[in-house]
């Protein structure tokens, strides 16, 4: 498990609109396609370095995958990023604060201390 990959995820889909649309239309595929062509990458790997380690768990990859924030916070990623990609997502479709207070909502049954969100 990798918190540092699932943020890098996280934050380098956030900053670009079409991936943002893209993550959100198909988040399975989003997710398979950045992990065989991008993780890599963030360590500047050419092809004949690729690394093995730069890839997600099946726990990760799933939540990911079905959008679930609750699952990515209990894994470590960090709240931030997961709330500021899920708005650029989700919040089109919620009234004013609706989707943050939710998203709020969805993580009130953990208690401190919470997972571990250092990188």
């Amino acid at each position: 498990m990798s918190k540092y990959l699932l943020d890098k995820f996280l934050f380098t889909i956030d900053r670009d609109p079409a991936l943002v649309e893209r993550y959100r239309g198909e988040p399975r595929a989003t997710v398979e396609w950045w992990e065989a062509e991008e993780a890599n990458r963030i360590l500047s790997c050419i092809a004949d370095e690729r690394s093995t380690w730069l890839a997600f768990d099946d726990v990760e990859r799933e939540a990911l995958a079905t959008h679930d924030h609750v699952r990515l916070f209990e894994l470590g990623a960090h709240p931030f990023l997961t709330l500021t990609l899920f708005i650029a997502m989700f919040e089109r479709d919620h009234g004013p604060l609706e989707y943050q207070l939710a998203y709020g909502a969805a993580l009130q049954h953990l208690s401190m201390p919470y997972p571990d969100i250092a990188t």
